[in-house]
C-alpha cells in the first residue's frame, strides 16, 4: 500500500480567467500520453473542445464553470490533476477542490501579470499550506520582463520564487525554453499542435553552437540572465518547496506546448505523494490501514443521457474497495458502491481498489453532501470545506407549468452540487436560489433548459443577507417566524432562514429578539451576526 501512496501526485491546475489553465491541462495530458492530440478552448475553426470542458455551456462559452477531474499514468506515477473554474462567480467550486489536493499548479498571464483572482487562490494555499508551482503562460505575446514578473510574484502572493526555466524573448522573437534544471534548450516553434522532444543538451552556456541555435545576442543575454539568476538565487531546496515556502517557476507558451514538459517533469519529481489530512477527532495519515475519504463536490448529469449523479470523494486514507460497506457518518449508516470511477472528464472507468490521493467517483441517488465523509466505522469529520453566504438572491419563476416536476428536481440536484443554495418559503411556494456570483444564474438556468427540459425566468430580490437561527427558546423562535412570517425561508436540511432586506432591518431583529442567534452560514461556523 505505501508503494501505491508514493506513486500518487494529485493537484488543481489553478488561475484568474483566461489566463490558459485550462490549455494548460490539456497539454499536461497530451505531455502525459493521456490524449493524443489537444483540443482548443477557443476556436470558432476547430470543433473540437478540450478535453476538461465537457458541460455543453463550458463548450459554447469557451470557460470552465465545474472542476474536472482528469487521471493518467505518467513515469510510474499516477497523476490526478484537477481542472478548477477561474471565473470569480465560480470560486467556491475552487475553494473546494482545494481541499482535496497536495499541491497545486498557478497559471499567470506574462501580459497581465498578477491579477484579482490570482490573489485570492494564493491565500487559500497558503491558508492549507498546500505547495506551489508556477506556470507563466503565453510567453509567444509581447508581456511584461521576466524578472518583473517575478518580483510581482514575491510582492503580490507573498511568496518565494525560483525560476527553474528561463525564457529566450518573448512575443515576436521567442525563441523557447532553456531549463536551468536539466542545462537543455527547448526551440520554439510557432502553431506546433503534437508532442515535442526536440531537446537540444547544453551543459556549458559558452559553448558556441549556442549561438548558432539562437543567434550570438541571444545567446550572450540568456548567459547574462542565467548567471545574474544562479547569483540571486541559491541551489533549489525542495523541503522549502514543500512545505510551501518556495514556488518554483516555469516559463512557456502552453497553446503551442512550449515549457509544459520541463513543468511536468518536474512537478512529477518534485510534488507531494499524499499528505495528512486534519479531522475534528484527529489527524489522518494516508498510510493508515483503515480508510477514510470526504466528498468535496457533487456533479448531477455527468453524462446528459443517464441522469446520473456522481460524487467526487478524495481518498485520505487506507484502500477503498467496490461493493465493500463503508460507514456513511452524517447519516449514520452503511453503505456499498458497485461502479466507483475514475475519470477522463466525461469519461468514466470503473475501478476495484483506489488509494490515498485518489479522486474517485460515486454514483449517488441523493445520499450525499458536499463534505459527508466515509469511514470503515470511525465518527469523524474532516476540516476546512468552505461554505459561502450568498450574496445574490433571485426567485425562480416556472414559464412551464406542465414541467413542474422536472423543475423541483433540476433546482434541487443542481443546487446539492454546492453552487448554489436553495431557499424554499415557510408560507407559499417560492423558490429562492442565492449565489455568490450573477454567472452562476445563467448557468443554472441554462442547465434546467438543457438537462430537464425546464424553462423558467430568474427574478432579482432585494435581499441582504440569508441568516440561520438557533435559540436554547423554541418559542422565540416561533415567535420571530410569526413577526416575520414573508422572510422566513427553509434551506434543504429544512433549517429555518431569515432572509434580512437590509441590515438596518437585521440589526432590528438582533436586538428585538436577543434569545435567538443569527448565523451567517449554515453549518453555524462562523460568528454569530451581532450589531
Amino acid at each position: 500500500m505505501l508503494e501505491e501512496i508514493q506513486k500518487r501526485k494529485t493537484f488543481a491546475v489553478i488561475a484568474h480567467p483566461d489566463a490558459g489553465k485550462t490549455t494548460l491541462t490539456e497539454k499536461l495530458l497530451l505531455f502525459g500520453g493521456a490524449i493524443q492530440t489537444a483540443g482548443a478552448v477557443k476556436s470558432n475553426k476547430i470543433k473540437k473542445s478540450t478535453t476538461s470542458d465537457f458541460m455543453e455551456i463550458e463548450k459554447q462559452r469557451g470557460i470552465s464553470v465545474a472542476t474536472s477531474v482528469m487521471s493518467f499514468e505518467y513515469k510510474n506515477k499516477l497523476v490526478n490533476i484537477l481542472d478548477t473554474p477561474g471565473h470569480k462567480d465560480f470560486q467556491e467550486d475552487t475553494y473546494r477542490t482545494l481541499t482535496a489536493v497536495d499541491s497545486v499548479i498557478l497559471v499567470i498571464d506574462c501580459v497581465k501579470g498578477v491579477e484579482e483572482q490570482t490573489e485570492k487562490l494564493m491565500q487559500v494555499c497558503r491558508m492549507r499550506n498546500t505547495p506551489v508551482l508556477v506556470f507563466i503562460n503565453k510567453m509567444d505575446r509581447d508581456g511584461k520582463d521576466p524578472f518583473d514578473l517575478l518580483d510581482e510574484l514575491e510582492k503580490k502572493l507573498n511568496i518565494h520564487v525560483q525560476p527553474l526555466s528561463w525564457p529566450i524573448n518573448s512575443g515576436t522573437f521567442f525563441k523557447g525554453v532553456y531549463n536551468i534544471k536539466n542545462s537543455s534548450l527547448n526551440l520554439f516553434q510557432a502553431g506546433a499542435t503534437k508532442k515535442i522532444d526536440d531537446y537540444i543538451q547544453f551543459d556549458d552556456l559558452n559553448h558556441p553552437s549556442l549561438n548558432e541555435k539562437i543567434t550570438t545576442s541571444d545567446a550572450d543575454k540568456l548567459r547574462e540572465d542565467i548567471e545574474l539568476i544562479n547569483g540571486v538565487y541559491d541551489p533549489f531546496d525542495i523541503e522549502r518547496y514543500r512545505k510551501a515556502d518556495l514556488a518554483p517557476v516555469f516559463f512557456g507558451s502552453a497553446v503551442n506546448n512550449f515549457g509544459v514538459q520541463e513543468l511536468l517533469d518536474t512537478f512529477i519529481e518534485f510534488a507531494p505523494s499524499p499528505l495528512p489530512r486534519d479531522t475534528d477527532m484527529r489527524l489522518v495519515k494516508p498510510e493508515e490501514n483503515k480508510f477514510t475519504g470526504f466528498v468535496f463536490k457533487i456533479h448531477a448529469n455527468l453524462d446528459p443521457k443517464h441522469r446520473d449523479r456522481i460524487a467526487f470523494l478524495r481518498v485520505c486514507s487506507g484502500k477503498f474497495e467496490r461493493n465493500k460497506f463503508y460507514y456513511h457518518v452524517r447519516q449514520d449508516k452503511q453503505i456499498r458502491f458497485n461502479n466507483p470511477t475514475t475519470f477522463m472528464a466525461s469519461e468514466k472507468n470503473i475501478i476495484d481498489e483506489a488509494f490515498s490521493g485518489d479522486v474517485i467517483g460515486l454514483y449517488d441517488s441523493g445520499n450525499f453532501k458536499i463534505g459527508d465523509t466515509l469511514t470503515e466505522g470511525e465518527k469523524l469529520h474532516f476540516k476546512g470545506i468552505p461554505n459561502f453566504s450568498p450574496e445574490i438572491f433571485k426567485e425562480i419563476v416556472n414559464l412551464d407549468p406542465l414541467k413542474t416536476k422536472q423543475l423541483q428536481k433540476g433546482i434541487e440536484q443542481l443546487t446539492d452540487e454546492g453552487v448554489a443554495q436553495l431557499f424554499k418559503s415557510y408560507h407559499g411556494s417560492k423558490n429562492i436560489i442565492g449565489t455568490v456570483g450573477e454567472l452562476q444564474f445563467e448557468v443554472i438556468q441554462h442547465r434546467l433548459m438543457h438537462e430537464y427540459q425546464a424553462k423558467c425566468a430568474m427574478e432579482s430580490r432585494n435581499y441582504f443577507k440569508a441568516c440561520w437561527m438557533t435559540s436554547d427558546q423554541p418559542k422565540k423562535i416561533e415567535e420571530f417566524i410569526k413577526y416575520k412570517a414573508n422572510y422566513i425561508f427553509r434551506d434543504k436540511d429544512e433549517n429555518f432562514v431569515f432572509l434580512a432586506e437590509s441590515q438596518w432591518l437585521l440589526d432590528v431583529a438582533i436586538k428585538d429578539f436577543p434569545e435567538i442567534s443569527f448565523h451567517f452560514n449554515s453549518e453555524f461556523k462562523l460568528e454569530t451576526a451581532s450589531l
